[in-house]
């Protein structure tokens, strides 16, 4: 077996667990899990990118992602009225809506993969592509990627300060609860308290 067919194995493989991973974000129950199959579709979308050279945009891919996908978990676990997002949800609203647009772009997007006729411009062998994208985000749009940097710190300083004085069942400062996992039942997350008198101490 040569180079070559390693690397169509491995583009197979990983498309294939790419689309498994991204049709389980919407059949599992629990927003959650939805985020790390998310997370795990994305990595491999990146590996593809490693095989076809794009070393740079595959790497971002990575850590892009990664926290992104475990922010997007965080938050859900904070604010969700839900324990721990992982209680059973419907993940998908207007179903018919959603196939139909899905088939839509599914076609459309493959018609062009297959059909379109992409440009043929081969990059100078010399060329320093990390160098030159450092360059591009250190010169002209310097200023628009510290502007965004600064309004991404504000917005999680902001839900920070949020989140402290408030939680996801109300204000900390009244004992708030989490709701029961069935209706009038008790609390969930608390733990079961032993009924079993014998031989244990009791403390008043």
């Amino acid at each position: 077996m040569n180079t070559t067919l390693y690397t169509d194995i491995a583009f197979i493989l990983l498309a294939l667990f790419a689309v498994y991973t991204g049709w389980r974000v919407f059949r599992t129950d629990s927003m959650v899990r939805a985020s790390f199959l998310l997370l795990l579709s994305f990595i491999a979308v990146g590996a593809i990118m490693l095989l076809l050279s794009a070393m740079y945009l595959g790497v971002a891919m990575f850590f892009m992602m990664g926290v992104e996908m475990m922010v997007m978990a965080l938050f859900m676990v904070m604010f969700m009225m839900n324990p721990a997002g992982l209680n059973p949800m419907m993940m998908v609203h207007q179903h018919k809506l959603s196939i139909g647009a899905g088939i839509v772009s599914f076609v459309v997007l493959g018609a062009m993969a297959l059909l379109a006729t992409f440009p043929d411009q081969p990059l100078p062998a010399d060329l320093k592509e990390v160098q030159s994208l450092g360059e591009e985000l250190l010169g002209d749009s310097m200023l628009i990627f510290e502007s965004a940097g600064v309004v991404l710190l504000a917005t999680m300083i902001g839900v920070v300060v949020l989140s402290s004085q408030r939680g996801r069942f109300g204000s900390a400062q009244e004992g708030s609860m989490p709701p029961g996992l069935e209706p009038g039942g008790d609390p969930a997350g608390m733990p079961q308290e032993d009924d079993d008198d014998g031989g244990g101490h009791h403390c008043h």
